[in-house]
């Protein structure tokens, strides 16, 4: 892009600007800085998210609570985070279990401690305002 400024005219502090191309790669730079920035702060809000998951899920052996990691993922209609337990059992994650309750194998029944709502509900609210403060921004 070529910018030329001259004066034109009278009176003599007039100044008009002609411009050739376009912003094209002006633009891309800048919104490649606002997608670093965004991953950045989507960042941010995972770790605190994987941080509270860890302190809030009851603890036997450890295992559960020190197993929980999360991805960022883009979609068709935006960014996501999921957080996710590698702790298993029998295919289906430990964290499940101990959120619903569970059968156990000699016929008793475990039930559910609702753990994962409370400890992201924060976290969620906070992307929320996160999002509505970044729409809303000149």
């Amino acid at each position: 892009m070529r910018l030329v400024v001259r004066r034109v005219g009278r009176p003599d502090n007039m100044i008009t600007f002609k411009s050739k191309g376009n912003f094209e790669k002006t633009t891309l730079f800048f919104k490649r800085i606002q997608a670093k920035r965004l991953q950045r702060d989507l960042i941010y809000f995972a770790e605190k998210g994987l941080s509270v998951l860890e302190k809030s899920t009851p603890i036997d052996t450890g295992e559960t609570a020190s197993s929980w990691y999360y991805e960022i993922t883009n979609t068709k209609s935006g960014i996501k985070i999921v957080w996710k337990n590698s702790n298993l059992t029998d295919g289906t994650p430990v964290a499940v279990l101990i959120q619903y309750g569970h059968v156990t194998r000699n016929g008793g029944y475990y039930p559910g401690v609702d753990y994962i709502n409370p400890a992201i509900k924060p976290i969620a609210d906070e992307v929320s305002e996160y999002i509505r403060k970044e729409l809303c921004t000149d």
